[in-house]
C-alpha cells in the first residue's frame, strides 16, 4: 500500500478522497468533506467532484482507512505519563531485575526527586517481591513508590513511610513487603502529592500524546482520593481546552461528593470509587475464597446501603454515579444498592440517569439482567483477558481455571443488552485500542468473544455514550457530527464473526457491511497516520518518528 501524504494541519474546509470511510451513512463511502470542524458530507469519489470548489484542500487518502476516533473509557493519565517519562517496571521478570532497574534509574536522578515506578507483576516471577530494605538500598534512601501492575498494592521506601505519619496502624500495612488496601492508598496519596507540578504536567502531556498517537481522541480520567488527587484532576481537565490534545472527560471517585465533583469540573462521582480491589492483589471481593489463598475472599469497602445512597444523591443532582467493581461478591453489593436506589427514586428515573460501572469482570446472568434493566454501562478492559486470562494465566492461578473461565463475559453482556464501553485502565494495560478490540474478538474463552465490529463500537461510540454525549449518534461518522476521526494505514479489511470466521463476502458491495482491519493471529495493528479532533489535528505521523 502506498503511504498517504497527509498534512500536519488542516484548513477550515477540506475534502478527503480515495479512502475507505467507516460510516453507517454509506458502507462503501470513499470520501468525506469537513467544514468548520463538522462533517458536511460523506459519499463516493465521484460524488466528491461537485464539492471540490467548496473546499481549500483536497487530500488523497490513497486507499487508507478512515474511522471514528477511539475513546478510552478508563485511564489514569498522570500515572500513565509517569510510566512513559519515569520508571517502567512492566518488563521486570524477577525481584532481582526490578531492583536492578530501580538502581539504574536512580543513578542519574536528583536526590530530592520522588521515585515513581509502575508495572511490576510478581504473578509471573520465580521469587517474591523485594523487601523494604532492598528498596531502600536500590533507591538510595529516596522517597520511592512502585505500584503493582493492578495499582492495588505497592512497594515503598522507608523514607516514604517516615513522612507518611500514622500509616503503620492502617489496614493493609506490612512492615517488610508490599502495602495493600488502605495502607497502599495512603502511601500512594502521599507520593502523588509529593510530585512537583512540572513533573505532573509533563506526565499528563506525555500520556495525552501517547493516546493521540494510537487513535484515541477522548479519554475518561478516573480520578479520586487515593488513586490521584483533586489538584491532579483539575490540572488535567485544564488541558482539555487545548484543541491539539485529546478531549478529557473527568470523573471524581468519592462517595457522595457532589459539590466537590462539580467544583473540579467532573461529570460524575464515578470511576474508581472502590467497592473492592483487584484479583491480582487478592483484594477483589469474592463469594468464595481464592484458590491460591484459602484464608481470604478479598475485601469490600462499601455496603449496599452506601451504594444506594450514593446512586440516589448523584441521580437527583444530575451527575453520573459509578463504582470500581471486580469480584462477584462486590457485584452483589452494587446490584443490591442499585435495586434499593430504584425503589427510592423510581426505575424510570434511574434508567434515564445513565450510570456506569468500571471493570465488572465477574458478572453472572442476574447481574447482566439488572445492568440492562437500569441502562447501566459496563466500562470494561478487554486487554485484561489478553494479559491474565487462559488456563495458565493469573486469573486461573488466583481463582482456579473453572471460575477464571467466566471472567469478562463480553458476549453475554451484548446479548443481555448491557451498554459496553471499552478502555485500558492505563497504566494497568497500555493505550492500545486496536489490541483491545483484538482481545475482545479473540477472548481466551471462545464463548465470551464478540465480533470485531461490536468491539470497535464499544471502543468508539460506546465511550461517547458512556459519557452521556448528547450529539446524534456520537462516535459515528455522519453529516452534522463533529469531525473527530482517524486515518489509518491498515491491511486487509474484513468482516469477522466471533467464532473466528471471516465472512467471504466482506468486500462484496451486496453485503452492505463495511470492513475493519483483519486482527486475526499476529496481524499488525493499523498505524495511526492522522488523528483529528473536531477538525484539528492532534496527531500526525511524519513517517519518521512513527506513531
Amino acid at each position: 500500500m502506498t503511504r498517504a501524504s497527509l498534512p500536519p494541519t488542516l484548513p477550515r474546509r477540506f475534502l478527503l478522497t480515495g479512502g475507505h470511510v467507516y460510516s453507517p451513512v454509506d458502507p462503501f463511502a470513499t470520501a468525506m468533506m469537513v467544514i468548520d470542524g463538522e462533517i458536511a458530507w460523506i459519499g463516493s469519489d465521484a460524488g466528491a467532484l461537485v464539492h471540490q470548489d467548496s473546499v481549500e484542500t483536497v487530500i488523497d487518502l490513497r486507499d487508507c482507512l478512515m474511522t471514528p476516533a477511539f475513546v478510552d473509557a478508563h485511564v489514569h493519565a498522570t500515572a500513565t505519563g509517569l510510566g512513559i517519562i519515569g520508571l517502567d517496571l512492566s518488563q521486570a521478570t524477577s525481584c532481582r531485575q526490578l531492583l536492578n532497574d530501580l538502581r539504574d534509574y536512580c543513578a542519574n536522578l536528583d536526590r530530592s526527586a520522588v521515585v515513581w515506578g509502575h508495572g511490576w507483576d510478581d504473578s509471573r516471577w520465580p521469587d517474591d517481591p523485594p523487601t523494604r530494605m532492598q528498596i531502600d538500598e536500590a533507591s538510595g534512601g529516596r522517597i520511592a513508590y512502585l505500584s503493582r501492575i493492578d495499582v492495588h498494592s505497592g512497594l515503598v521506601s522507608s523514607e516514604l513511610l517516615h513522612r507518611c505519619s500514622g500509616i503503620e496502624g492502617v489496614r493493609g500495612f506490612d512492615a517488610v513487603g508490599p502495602l495493600r488496601m488502605d495502607a497502599h492508598l495512603k502511601a500512594r496519596t502521599y507520593a502523588f502529592d509529593a510530585l512537583h507540578p512540572t513533573q505532573r504536567r509533563n506526565a499528563q502531556i506525555a500520556a495525552l500524546r501517547e493516546a493521540a498517537a494510537h487513535g484515541i481522541a477522548s479519554v475518561h480520567e478516573m480520578a479520586g482520593p487515593g488513586i490521584s488527587s483533586a489538584e491532579d484532576l483539575q490540572s488535567l481537565i485544564a488541558l482539555d481546552s487545548d484543541p491539539t490534545q485529546p478531549e478529557v472527560v473527568g470523573y471524581w471517585g468519592a462517595l457522595q461528593a457532589i459539590d466537590e465533583a462539580r467544583a473540579l469540573g467532573a461529570i460524575g462521582c464515578a470511576g474508581d470509587l472502590f467497592v473492592d480491589g483487584s484479583i491480582g492483589s487478592h483484594t477483589a471481593c469474592l463469594r468464595m475464597p481464592y484458590a491460591d489463598d484459602s484464608t481470604t475472599s478479598g475485601v469490600s469497602y462499601l455496603t449496599a446501603d452506601q451504594v444506594a445512597a450514593h446512586v440516589v444523591e448523584c441521580t437527583q443532582a444530575g451527575l453520573q454515579a459509578g463504582f470500581h467493581v471486580i469480584g462477584d461478591a462486590a457485584m452483589d453489593i452494587v446490584c443490591g444498592g442499585i435495586v434499593e436506589a430504584g425503589s427510592i427514586i423510581g426505575a424510570a428515573t434511574l434508567r434515564r440517569a445513565g450510570h456506569r460501572l468500571e471493570h465488572t469482570e465477574m458478572m453472572d446472568e442476574a447481574h447482566l439482567r439488572l445492568l440492562a434493566e437500569f441502562n447501566i454501562t459496563a466500562s470494561m478492559q478487554p486487554a485484561f483477558d489478553a494479559a491474565w486470562g487462559g488456563d495458565e494465566g493469573m486469573y486461573a492461578k488466583r481463582l482456579g481455571p473453572e471460575r477464571a473461565s467466566h471472567l469478562n463475559p463480553f458476549a453475554a453482556a451484548v446479548t443481555a443488552g448491557v451498554p459496553l464501553a471499552f478502555g485500558s485502565d492505563s497504566p494497568v494495560t497500555p493505550l492500545r485500542p486496536w489490541e483491545a478490540v483484538r482481545a475482545a474478538a479473540f477472548h481466551r474463552t471462545p464463548e465470551h468473544r464478540i465480533s470485531t465490529r461490536a468491539a470497535f463500537l464499544a471502543h468508539t461510540r460506546g465511550g461517547r455514550r458512556a459519557a452521556r454525549h448528547d450529539a446524534i449518534e456520537p462516535g459515528v461518522l455522519r453529516e452534522g457530527a463533529p469531525a473527530t476521526f482517524v486515518v489509518w494505514q491498515a491491511g486487509d479489511l474484513v468482516v469477522s464473526a466471533p467464532d473466528d470466521r471471516i465472512a467471504s463476502w466482506s468486500t462484496d458491495p451486496r453485503s452492505g457491511t463495511p470492513g475493519l482491519p483483519d486482527l486475526h493471529g499476529d496481524s499488525p495493528a493499523p498505524l495511526c497516520l492522522l488523528n483529528v479532533r473536531s477538525g484539528t489535528v492532534i496527531h500526525h505521523d511524519d513517517g519518521v518518528s512513527g506513531g
